[in-house]
C-alpha cells in the first residue's frame, strides 16, 4: 500500500497549531479593498480556527499535516 499524498492546494492554505487545531486565512482580503473600510480589512488580517464540523474533511485531506 503506498503512503498517502497530501491534498497540496490544502497543504497551502491550512496550517496546524501547537494545540493541534487547524487554522486558516480568511477571504475577502485579494481585491477591491478600495471599497472595504479599515476595520474590516485589519479583521480579515487575523488567522481564524477551523470549525470543528469541518475538522474530519480537512484532516482527511492533510493526513501528514
Amino acid at each position: 500500500m503506498p503512503k498517502m499524498k497530501s491534498h497540496k492546494g490544502s497543504a497551502k492554505r491550512f496550517s496546524r497549531t501547537g494545540t493541534g487545531k487547524i487554522k486558516r486565512h480568511k477571504a475577502m482580503k485579494n481585491h477591491m479593498l478600495g471599497c472595504k473600510t479599515t476595520k474590516r480589512k485589519r479583521q480579515l488580517r487575523a488567522a481564524d480556527v477551523i470549525a470543528k464540523a469541518d475538522m474530519s474533511r480537512v484532516e482527511r485531506l492533510l493526513p501528514y499535516l
